[in-house]
């Protein structure tokens, strides 16, 4: 009997104790509403005129946020309001705020469920200036740990975002950067470095030719409308792939759509860049090898400000300013000065140079005209 009673879990005594809880469909549809829940809210957070009511507040019953989590997401808040404010300051305001959150798998072990949710945001631009694009939107994937307790209740304890990028509208939270790390290059021929953009607002005139060039820049515009949600078949997707991502993948892409020749060779030599089903070199999908094939072969210049990017032109940011490039986009709109730009990881249309800015204070910024 001793020996019985020894094996009792120290934990379960004053409570009553229920088995390892299952996952059934009712659950997994709270876990989806409860996820919607927490990006309404950071989405709402942007928004001007929004009540303060949160939609994670219901959540009372057999799921609900733990205390933990709910102080994280009540500080999530706080600095998103602190980026409303911001924006405004830099002329830009959201009218109205749209998120939609899917279920894609639940894992259960034991007490603990993992959620993968897809987020699906629109953001409605304030006519402020009165030119704005109408919307900018993203798709981001993130994870949920639920951890259920003594009586069987799960509680929301981690949301963490899965996708490589980190730079959704209403996302806060800080992750590995995306770049797709830069191979060595030749001693005898460094790679040129960019120089930095000034972020200041508004940007001296720098207007741009538009046939100068003899490149299509509304065929970018409009590949980069079709395919920045709904990836081109015609070549691979990096997304999750390692530590990349398809940022600058995409970018290539659009840039080719609009003009852009192959330069065939040895992958692996920043001179040369292609992209196809097949094979792609390190400069189509690499955030740094981009930068130096770009410029060592003349088809971009560096820019003086990131807000004098115009349509076609590049964009690219070191988030920690470690020297490595992290992010790749491409500007497909431009209003009153403000450039706008689309990327993958995570996939993003129109989100506005003034957003990147005021979300990303010290992050470095480098604009490339094409």
């Amino acid at each position: 009997m001793v020996a019985g009673v020894a094996l009792v879990p120290n934990w379960s005594a004053g409570a009553a104790v229920v088995d390892d809880p299952t996952v059934d469909a009712a659950t997994k549809a709270t876990f989806q509403r409860l996820a919607d829940a927490v990006f309404t809210d950071r989405t709402e957070a942007l928004v001007q005129g929004a009540g303060t009511k949160q939609a994670t507040s219901g959540f009372t019953g057999d799921v609900k946020m733990s205390a933990s989590q709910s102080r994280s997401e009540s500080s999530a808040l706080t600095e998103l309001r602190g980026r409303k404010t911001r924006l405004s300051k830099l002329g830009e305001k959201y009218s109205a705020g749209s998120t939609r959150v899917t279920l894609d798998a639940t894992r259960v072990t034991g007490r603990t469920a993992k959620a993968d949710v897809t987020e699906t945001t629109t953001l409605t631009y304030a006519k402020v200036k009165g030119t704005e694009p109408k919307t900018t939107g993203f798709q981001a994937h993130h994870e949920l740990t639920f951890k259920a307790d003594r009586q069987g209740t799960w509680q929301l304890t981690k949301v963490q975002d899965t996708d490589n990028g980190y730079i959704a509208v209403n996302q806060v939270a800080k992750q590995p950067t995306v770049a797709v790390k830069a191979s060595p290059a030749p001693a005898d021929d460094g790679p040129p470095e960019a120089a930095r953009a000034a972020t200041t607002w508004p940007a001296p005139a720098n207007a741009k030719n538009m046939t100068a060039s003899g490149y299509d820049y509304k065929a970018m515009v409009a590949y980069a409308t079709k395919y920045w949600n709904n990836y081109n078949k015609d070549y691979p997707d990096f997304n999750g792939a390692g530590a990349g991502g398809d940022c600058t993948n995409f970018v290539s892409q659009v840039l080719k759509a609009g003009g852009w020749k192959h330069v065939p060779g040895d992958g692996t030599d920043f001179h040369k860049w292609f992209g196809n089903s097949e094979i792609q070199s390190d400069s189509f999908v690499g955030v740094n090898e981009f930068s130096w094939f770009a410029l060592s072969s003349k088809r971009v210049t560096s820019l003086a400000n990131v807000y004098q990017a115009d349509l076609g032109d590049v964009i690219q940011m070191d988030f920690n300013k470690d020297g490595s490039k992290d992010h790749t986009m491409i500007v497909t709109n431009r209003s009153q000065g403000v450039p706008y730009v689309s990327y993958h990881s995570t996939n993003t249309f129109n989100r506005s140079v003034a957003s990147l800015v005021a979300s990303y204070p010290n992050a470095a910024f480098y604009a490339y005209r094409t």
